[in-house]
């Protein structure tokens, strides 16, 4: 029976790769199948469930004779190509029982970045979750340069979160949950909000095969609530973790979603892209941004960082550099830097066949602030 205190229907759980194998190379065939019954459980209260499975590179590893995770980026590579196959085989064989199909997805940032392929990847998913599928997703690693060397499967898993407006991330790996390292070494049972003091808690993996570690769980927490998405760190080893979490026992750590989720271009601003310049403002334009929820001015800007067309995501910083908001700019770097400090009318005059003349319109913008959705 399901007691979380608010309705549930979408729920994404991602499984790192120490909770998917005992060794390089040796999938937890055990572990797997529990899971998949656990999550058979949550189908037949008619939630939808989306699987984010690592794995792949630690069993290619193993198929390829490898002790230690690769540097070299072919060979990390080739290991994801012969993993992911053998991944995706054992979590099909495992669900059958339960009549549950699953559906292969592999994704990049550039996929959730680009407006196109972004809006592409959300209704694959939603046709899926539509035909009652298990879609089971993973970092596209085999050609996917960038996504080896930086990326992971906790940010991913809350990336797919905030694209399908998930209810709930549970991020299950070796980790109980977050640990009070600076106190008695209990697990925080509740964090209501990620601020500085939090994030000296984590650390990060030392793994022979994965990557992250608690501070990329922290980061996957920090999208997913502000998505409007709890998200639940707790140890995988738990038996029945899954339904202990859907009946209120959770072990590990839950991460308080914001109060209002963002809405769906501002999710998609927010969290999917990578900005190609930054607006530094004045302490005026930064009050009308935050306080008055204005769009900001060619007037409140003190300098342009980067080259970046119109229609490109900027970043927008106050006067002591920090990450204020992101937005959609309405002119380039070059235009901005001749129109610097002027006001509406000066601008009309110079691009007289403009509609839209603020710099980043309040309807592109989403702050970056913590606690901040507008």
């Amino acid at each position: 029976m399901l007691t979380l205190p608010f309705k549930s229907r979408r729920v994404v759980i991602k499984l790192g790769t120490g909770i998917l194998t005992s060794g390089i190379g040796q999938l937890n065939t055990a572990r797997i199948a529990d899971i998949c019954r656990q999550i058979a459980l949550l189908r037949q209260e008619g939630l939808a469930v989306t699987v984010v499975s690592s794995g792949a590179v630690g069993l290619g590893m193993g198929r390829l004779g490898l002790q230690k995770r690769p540097i070299d980026l072919a060979r990390l590579q080739a290991c994801a190509a012969v993993g992911q196959s053998i991944l995706i085989q054992t979590w099909q064989r495992h669900f059958e029982p339960h009549q549950l199909t699953v559906a292969q997805l592999l994704l990049t940032r550039d996929d959730l970045r680009t407006r196109t392929r972004h809006l592409a990847a959300r209704n694959t998913l939603e046709c899926l979750l539509e035909n009652h599928t298990v879609p089971v997703i993973n970092e596209n690693d085999s050609v996917s340069a960038e996504e080896i060397k930086f990326g992971d499967n906790d940010v991913l898993s809350a990336m797919v979160a905030s694209l399908i407006q998930a209810d709930y991330l549970i991020i299950l790996s070796t980790a109980p949950g977050l640990i009070n390292t600076a106190g008695d070494g209990h697990i925080i049972p509740v964090v209501q909000k990620i601020d500085d003091d939090i994030r000296k808690l984590a650390t990060g993996t030392t793994s022979v095969t994965a990557v992250g570690g608690m501070v990329t769980k922290l980061e996957a927490a920090r999208i997913g609530n502000r998505s409007g998405c709890g998200v639940f760190i707790a140890s995988g080893a738990e038996p029945d973790v899954i339904q202990k979490i859907f009946a209120g026992q959770n072990t590990g750590t839950f991460f308080v979603p914001a109060g209002v989720p963002l809405e769906s271009k501002k999710r998609w601003l927010a969290f999917f892209q990578q900005p190609r310049g930054t607006l530094r403002i004045d302490a005026g334009a930064s009050d009308a941004l935050v306080t008055q929820g204005r769009s900001l001015l060619a007037k409140g800007i003190l300098s342009v960082d980067g080259h970046f067309q119109a229609g490109d995501i900027v970043n927008v910083a106050n006067p002591l550099t920090e990450s204020l908001a992101r937005g959609i700019a309405q002119f380039s770097s070059e235009e901005i830097g001749r129109i610097r400090q002027k006001d509406i009318s000066e601008i009309r005059s110079l691009f007289p066949g403009r509609k839209r003349l603020e710099i980043v319109h309040r309807s592109s913008m989403v702050m970056m602030e913590e606690g901040r959705s507008s």
